[in-house]
């Protein structure tokens, strides 16, 4: 879908529907782009999917600002957890009408010790999971999608949990269901006892005396905590081997020493037991399947959204991924932490995701847990410009990262987004090719440079497509930052973004580039021609203005490229254009080859020449 390239904003903490639409306003007034809208567990009553919170996200009245972020061209996506929270029996204005059609279907993972559901824990209470193995999940998942939609008319679906995750251990319900809703076994955001000493990196050395009060108030919750009947009982790992019973396969304790904090290196927990069944004729284990349960939710959602959108593109985003995933779903980098070290990681997390087919990618912008500050996050939201998704996020009690809520991070966001949306048709072509012959998207500068050993452990920049480099600054408190020019030896010529200005590096040469907080330096590589358009605040209006051509020469005087261009959504598109661009070696014209059906009014209005000996005319 091409409008998933733009610009994504997402919490954990919009209370109601006057705060969301708080910020859709208030990244127009800042002139931030705003693409889609997404919301975290708060719209839903008591944590359960498919549901409305009616005081909070009330229907209508939710309806309509869904309606109006559509009718401004805008998108909304909203969360739905992998588990299904259990109807409390001995209560009758408990019933969960997605529990009971899909009890009635058993259609859930089971239990062996009791051959009933296995009763996991999570947001809602006492949960169960989809048995995918039964094609009746597939359908009863379908339904409950569908109907969810007619309130809430959400463009994609985000799917969480999906490891899949539970609290406890085991299937820790059994015999306890008349308990539900029980409260998450861990303090929540306003629950007694909870402090809020959230701050940002480094603020131990900015503000010591603050911290330091700070960390001896810790210090007293932690004790108090360490008595509290809802959280879990502190333990630790046997040393060695397990004793195997021969005979006996003993699937949740298994006898080789793994590095987790349960006893006896137990399996069991965080997640469903390895022990539970399937509803299949083999009694298939979740031992079996468990590092499955991803892809099979990412299937089913996608062949919902292909139920409730026909011939439409499902656009997914799935926490857990196996291989074979990027067909059907993207994927984020789950939860990071608002920390320089994090965003750092990103860059090798999506070289992982690029290498393992699954290109749509990004991180949690300026981090999901503790808070972000200025500077950090304005850094990030340059980084994350440039990964194909590209999504703000961040957790219950920690302070707002919207884009707009700092003027530095606003205009770091303008102007990066402005790089971006201008290469929204270069990006989309990538992931044409990704998608035709399985080239990556975000590439290692040794991917691009395999001759060159010294770019073996270069993690700090990389390539967006073989033409654009980025150099992003990972480090807090400077105004520099340094970058090789990879290719150089070779006669690689590299081009400044933003000037057009020609590089002039060594080979192997780290070169000291400014960059003061509000820029991240971007090059072209020389041998490229980019089709750019005009960035404004949506893709569907950036889409609509006419085209230039950056044309960066090679050591040859030669360059080419092309774009690949559709109607942006359909499954199977009735009629597409790939556009092929190149100049000759001294040529002062420009070839053209296009291999179409699909029309476009849109115009090409300028040529941009880098600075070269040879000047190109429109």
């Amino acid at each position: 879908m091409y409008w998933t390239f733009g610009y994504h904003q997402a919490r954990c903490g919009y209370e109601n529907i006057s705060v969301v639409q708080g910020v859709v306003d208030g990244y127009r007034e800042a002139n931030v782009p705003l693409e889609c809208l997404w919301n975290d567990l708060d719209i839903y009553d008591l944590y359960r999917d498919f549901t409305n919170n009616e005081v909070t996200y009330p229907l209508p009245e939710f309806t309509n600002f869904i309606d109006s972020l559509h009718a401004n061209g805008q998108y909304y996506v909203p969360i739905i957890d992998s588990n299904i929270y259990v109807s409390n029996p001995d209560n009758a204005s408990d019933e969960y009408g997605p529990f009971e059609r899909g009890a009635s279907l058993e259609t859930f993972i089971r239990d062996p010790t009791t051959g009933d559901y296995y009763y996991g824990n999570n947001w809602p209470g006492f949960s169960v999971w989809a048995d995918w193995l039964l094609p009746t999940s597939q359908a009863w998942w379908t339904n409950e999608i569908i109907a969810w939609h007619k309130g809430t008319p959400f463009d994609g679906i985000w799917i969480d949990l999906s490891e899949a995750a539970s609290f406890c251990a085991g299937s820790c319900g059994n015999g306890r269901l008349t308990d539900n809703p029980v409260h998450p076994p861990f303090l929540l955001p306003g629950d007694p006892l909870t402090f809020d000493f959230n701050y940002p990196e480094g603020f131990n050395i900015t503000n010591a005396t603050e911290a330091a009060s700070a960390a001896a108030a810790s210090a007293s919750q932690s004790s108090a905590l360490s008595a509290s009947p809802i959280l879990p009982a502190a333990t630790t790992t046997t040393q060695g081997r397990t004793e195997p019973t021969p005979g006996v396969r003993n699937l949740n304790y298994p006898p080789y020493v793994i590095n987790n904090v349960q006893s006896g290196h137990a399996l069991g927990k965080s997640s469903i037991a390895p022990n539970a069944t399937h509803n299949d004729q083999y009694n298939t284990t979740e031992y079996e399947m468990h590092n499955l349960f991803g892809l099979q939710i990412s299937n089913a959602t996608y062949y919902a959204l292909l139920d409730l959108f026909p011939g439409r593109r499902p656009f997914t985003v799935g926490r857990s991924v196996f291989a074979g995933s990027g067909k059907t779903t993207s994927h984020w980098g789950g939860d990071n932490t608002s920390t320089w070290g994090s965003m750092f990681l990103s860059i090798s997390q999506a070289f992982t995701m690029m290498m393992s087919g699954i290109p749509m990618f990004g991180a949690d912008t300026c981090g999901f847990a503790r808070n972000t500050d200025f500077q950090l996050c304005s850094r990030w939201m340059e980084l994350s410009a440039f990964f194909p998704f590209y999504r703000n996020h961040n957790v219950k009690a920690t302070i707002g990262q919207e884009a707009y809520r700092w003027s530095s991070v606003a205009e770091a966001s303008r102007r990066t987004m402005a790089v971006r949306y201008s290469l929204l048709g270069y990006m989309y072509t990538l992931f044409y090719h990704a998608h035709t012959k399985g080239e990556t998207v975000m590439r290692a500068l040794a991917w691009e440079f395999p001759n060159d050993e010294s770019l073996r452990e270069t993690y700090n920049q990389f390539l967006l497509g073989p033409s654009i480099l980025v150099t992003p600054v990972l480090v807090p408190n400077v105004e520099t930052v340094q970058g090789v020019f990879p290719g150089i030896s070779e006669g690689e010529r590299w081009y400044d973004w933003y000037t057009l200005a020609e590089v002039d590096a060594q080979p192997g040469e780290n070169v000291t580039l400014q960059a003061p907080l509000e820029h991240i330096n971007v090059h072209v590589r020389g041998g490229a021609v980019l089709v750019l358009q005009e960035p404004k605040l949506t893709t569907a209006e950036t889409r609509k203005t006419p085209y230039s051509l950056l044309v960066a020469l090679d050591g040859n005087s030669a360059a080419s490229g092309d774009l690949y261009l559709d109607d942006g959504e359909s499954l199977h598109p009735n009629s597409t254009r790939l556009v092929q661009v190149s100049t000759r070696t001294y040529s002062r014209y420009l070839h053209i080859d296009m291999m179409c059906s699909f029309r476009t009014a849109t115009t090409v209005s300028r040529i941009l020449p880098k600075v070269t000996s040879t000047a190109l005319h429109h």
